[in-house]
């Protein structure tokens, strides 16, 4: 644990000083930047080789002597961090007492016998070589060296002239920096890039993808950055905030303020693209919003002096043509036709886009417009083709594609979380989600695809941060979704259109809306619940929520075409069995194992010890389980208690078909498993009752152990008799072996004296 904790700490550090060494390189604060030999760009230069320090320097000190821009080489950077590399790493942390030699102490000869001479008390300050004359009055340049008294004043003007921090960067003291401690130096454009990289990668399309993989941020860490990250898109820095502020917007105006920070849009992007749209509606008279070709309008309105760099507008302007190019072309809900061709001419014409920003300047700029003009007289018939008896002009098919409507859906109902803390709602979420129908007639949301979106974003949501209150959100959602009876034939044929295919090992399938969304989430919750006995232990509450998610979802999915054939004759009852069936069967090997090795310590009998543990198993089943499965299949005590009895007989036969004598292993395991079947019976009994009990009883089958048992006490017996009898038989012999010894002896001497 301790080497993975090491281990997130360098990648942290790592990101967090090319963050910085980007933004500092790529910036204005530095007037020109050299590069080294061989560079054509910063991204030649390996920023991992370029010392922090010398780099913070050079901003410093220009910083200080109040001078905007200084000249930076990259060469001298990367040799200076080469040579700190020689040098170890102090901090300053460690006792006085202690030093490093450069040199070899043993090549040095004998230390001096001399004492060396004596510290001052009073050590003249170097804070006025730092300064400017310019920052220092006549009376202080008439002194060659500084007082004590004069030290506090300078040590102020110093401080006036410095960042808030009041330390120099040009000292030997290493600081680590991190990017809460430079929020203020980085670049909206490139924070807005990273969480949407971010973001895109916690949007999992399948139910593979609904685990969290990856480095796990720890909490605290992870609330201080989205801090640091809230603060800064809302304008202000710390010591702002802690300032008098005006009071935030109210009404419809403070709610689209809030959605922007919820969904971390950086201010400066909001009003590009506020100010792109409006630049474009004076030339649009009578056009709604929604009938405007929204990327193509913001390329031709946002020029590239309203970015702070052009790394900056590339990536503006790379996603702007993958939009155009995934909503006009990728997923069109309206055919093409004849203009399949003009198709391929747009590809080409983005294409070209993107590639005029590499080119020199006249050049590339010529092409630009050019191809925005052919782009604008292609695009503009092709969104506007008719479909459904629209009129040309009314509407623009740009962005009515199924799969990018539900995205875009999905990334504005992302905003009801709080960005402090995710595995929460916002206060305004009611209003939120007011707002968002809005949108519904532009993205083409009906009530059906709503809640199933929300739905799965609660879900995930709960499946990433493990809030049991996200759940509950998600089962109540989930339960909105109108059944196919309660939907209106439009909106029926509408879900109907909504096709996508789904890759698997065994080829593509076709998948409508429906199962898209809720296949994960059922497939999710049904491996929870093939092994609860593991995943919900003693947590009945937890149970019955992924069990309703389950439920319901299987029930939605049922009404679909594709799965009624395959899914008609399995029934609430029949998938309860299935979970009962496989989830019992992993408890019990799982069981078997502990016991094996519980035996090799004990030197009890495996299967007396198993008797024992499948009892606690089966008070667990019917304490805790039980009543939470009851309510799809009231009969499911019975049949997780037949399961373990199968199971556990399983193990026993074996034992049963070679006992042949009352032996110790025996004399242990028949009791046991007596006793178990015993308390099987009876946990049947006091659920169902004596009188229906019965029935159930009549369908296990039986152990026997009592009939075995007396065919072993009878042999165990005979076995006895025949001993005592062979021990009798032999007595008589030896004591008729005896008498006639005795007769033998007695008779000699009577013949004797008779002769």
């Amino acid at each position: 644990m301790e080497e993975e904790t090491e281990l997130e700490l360098l990648q942290r550090y790592r990101r967090d000083r090319r963050v910085l060494l980007n933004f500092m390189l790529s910036g204005s604060l530095i007037k020109k930047v050299v590069l080294p030999p061989g560079a054509v760009s910063l991204d030649d230069v390996d920023l991992d080789q370029v010392s922090v320090d010398y780099v913070l320097n050079c901003f410093f000190d220009s910083f200080i002597r109040a001078i905007v821009g200084e000249m930076l080489e990259l060469s001298e950077a990367i040799r200076d961090y080469h040579d700190s590399t020689e040098f170890p790493h102090m901090n300053n942390g460690g006792y006085t007492d202690e030093f490093f030699l450069v040199t070899n102490f043993e090549f040095s000869g004998s230390p001096p016998r001399r004492a060396p001479p004596p510290v001052p008390v009073v050590a003249p300050s170097p804070i006025i070589s730092s300064l400017s004359k310019s920052d220092l009055d006549d009376e202080s340049l008439s002194n060659s060296e500084p007082s004590i008294q004069d030290i506090p004043s300078n040590v102020e003007l110093l401080r006036r002239r410095s960042i808030s921090h009041a330390e120099s960067f040009s000292s030997n003291q290493v600081k680590e920096l991190t990017v809460d401690d430079i929020e203020d130096f980085e670049d909206a454009d490139d924070m807005e890039e990273v969480e949407s990289r971010r973001i895109s990668r916690r949007m999992p399309n399948d139910a593979s993808d609904l685990l969290p993989i990856g480095l796990i941020v720890p909490c605290k860490e992870k609330k201080k950055e989205k801090k640091s990250r809230l603060l800064k898109k809302l304008g202000r820095t710390k010591s702002e905030q802690s300032s008098t502020q005006p009071q935030p917007a109210t009404g419809l105006v403070g709610l689209l303020e809030t959605m922007r920070v919820q969904m971390e849009i950086s201010e400066a992007m909001d009003i590009r693209a506020r100010q792109g749209l409006l630049n474009a509606l004076p030339g649009k008279v009578g056009k709604r919003m929604d009938a405007l070709l929204v990327p193509l309008e913001l390329l031709c309105c946002i020029a590239r002096t309203e970015f702070p760099d052009k790394k900056a507008y590339i990536r503006w302007q790379k996603r702007q043509l993958n939009m155009l190019e995934e909503g006009l072309i990728n997923h069109p809900v309206v055919g093409f036709g004849e203009s399949g061709r003009k198709a391929s001419e747009v590809r080409i014409l983005l294409a070209k886009i993107e590639e005029s920003e590499f080119l020199p300047a006249p050049t590339g700029e010529l092409q630009r417009s050019e191809c925005l003009k052919s782009l604008k007289d292609v695009a503009i018939p092709l969104a506007e083709r008719p479909a459904r008896g629209d009129l040309t002009g009314e509407v623009c098919h740009w962005a009515d594609g199924y799969h990018l409507n539900v995205r875009l859906y999905e990334k504005l109902l992302l905003s009801v979380f709080d960005i402090l803390d995710e595995g929460k709602l916002t206060e305004e979420v009611e209003e939120t989600l007011e707002l968002l129908k809005s949108t519904w007639r532009v993205l083409g949301i009906t009530e059906t695809l709503h809640y199933t979106c929300y739905t799965w974003v609660l879900f995930r949501q709960f499946v990433i941060m493990g809030e049991k209150g996200m759940l509950h959100h998600a089962i109540d959602q989930l339960k909105k979704i109108p059944l196919k009876e309660q939907r209106g034939p439009q909106e029926r044929l509408h879900l109907k259109s909504l096709q996508s295919k789904l890759e698997g090992e065994a080829g593509s399938r076709s998948i409508n809306f429906l199962q898209a969304f809720l296949e994960p989430i059922q497939k999710w919750a049904d491996r929870q619940l093939g092994d609860y006995h593991l995943h919900f232990v003693e947590d009945s509450k937890m149970m019955e929520d992924m069990a309703t998610v389950a439920m319901v979802s299987r029930r939605l999915l049922t009404e679909e075409p594709e799965l009624g054939i395959e899914s008609a004759s399995i029934n609430d009852q029949d998938q309860i069995d299935l979970f009962v069936t496989t989830s019992i069967k992993s408890a019990f090997a799982r069981t078997v194992r502990a016991v094996d090795a519980m035996s090799e310590t004990t030197h009890e009998h495996p299967l007396t010890l198993l008797a024992e543990e499948i009892k606690k198993l089966l008070k667990k089943e019917t304490t805790f389980f039980v009543p939470v499965l009851s309510h799809w299949h009231p009969h499911v005590v019975f049949v997780s208690t037949s399961l373990l009895h199968k199971l556990y007989g399983m193990k026993l036969k074996p034992f049963l078909d070679g006992a042949e004598h009352l032996t110790e292993d025996v004399v242990s395991v028949f009791p046991a498993a007596h006793s178990l079947e015993q308390y099987m019976l009876g946990t049947l009994t006091s659920a169902f009752g004596e009188v229906a009990a019965e029935t159930y009883c009549k369908r296990l089958a039986r152990y026997q152990i009592e009939t075995l048992s007396g065919t072993l006490v009878m042999r165990w017996v005979n076995a006895q008799l025949q001993r005592i009898l062979s021990w009798v038989e032999r007595a008589i012999q030896q004591e008729g072996l005896d008498w006639l010894k005795y007769e033998l002896t007695m008779e000699k001497p009577f013949m004797e004296a008779c002769l």
